[in-house]
């Protein structure tokens, strides 16, 4: 039976990594795979999901207004699919998270979703938000903080490495952007000091 997943986590816990090696172990099985990714993301470039350790493969890219049941349809159509992988889930809309629980439901086929769960303000992205909400099946994906307790959140920081309290929810970046923090010390980086 064909679920929904979502495997979430904050930036550099290997969410990348971990698509990239499910979607080789199926094709190295001979089972075709499919690939999505944020066409907004173009850190790897266009239409292609990289990991920080240097592993990438091409992706299809879609934008926020793309309909992901009739691209998985239109896929499936070439020929079958045993998975469909999506990197970069936390720029799902909610429309697009309940267009791929149809396709789960409707078309059979097992979807992975990787992504980010909240961001640098401590809120939920809109797709995550969706994800939380539809997923059959979610998993965490670890990562530490510099004091070694887990990290389930992350800090944006300008140019000059202070960290931003606000600005936009989407900013594309990686290690030069972002730092993934524990609760305690994500507070103490945004100035919520105990006491």
């Amino acid at each position: 039976m064909a679920k929904l997943y979502f495997h979430y986590s904050t930036m550099n816990a290997g969410k990348s990594t971990l698509l990239l090696q499910a979607a080789h172990n199926y094709n190295e099985r001979g089972m075709e795979t499919y690939l999505m990714t944020a066409a907004l993301d173009t850190r790897a470039g266009q239409g292609r999901i990289g990991s920080r350790i240097g592993l990438g493969r091409e992706a299809d890219g879609f934008e926020t207004d793309a309909d992901l049941f009739a691209k998985i349809a239109a896929r499936l159509e070439q020929g079958a699919v045993a998975c469909v992988f999506i990197d970069e889930a936390q720029f799902l809309t909610a429309k697009q998270v309940w267009q791929l629980a149809r396709a789960v439901d409707d078309l059979g086929v097992p979807i992975m979703c990787y992504g980010l769960r909240v961001d640098f303000r401590g809120e939920l992205f809109p797709g995550s938000a969706a994800l939380l909400a539809l997923a059959d099946e979610m998993r965490e994906v670890r990562t530490i903080c510099h004091c070694g307790k887990k990290a389930t959140m992350v800090v944006r920081q300008g140019h000059d490495g202070a960290v931003l309290r606000d600005g936009a929810q989407i900013q594309i970046g990686g290690n030069e952007t972002y730092v993934s923090l524990c609760r305690l010390h994500w507070r103490e980086a945004m100035g919520d000091t105990p006491g």
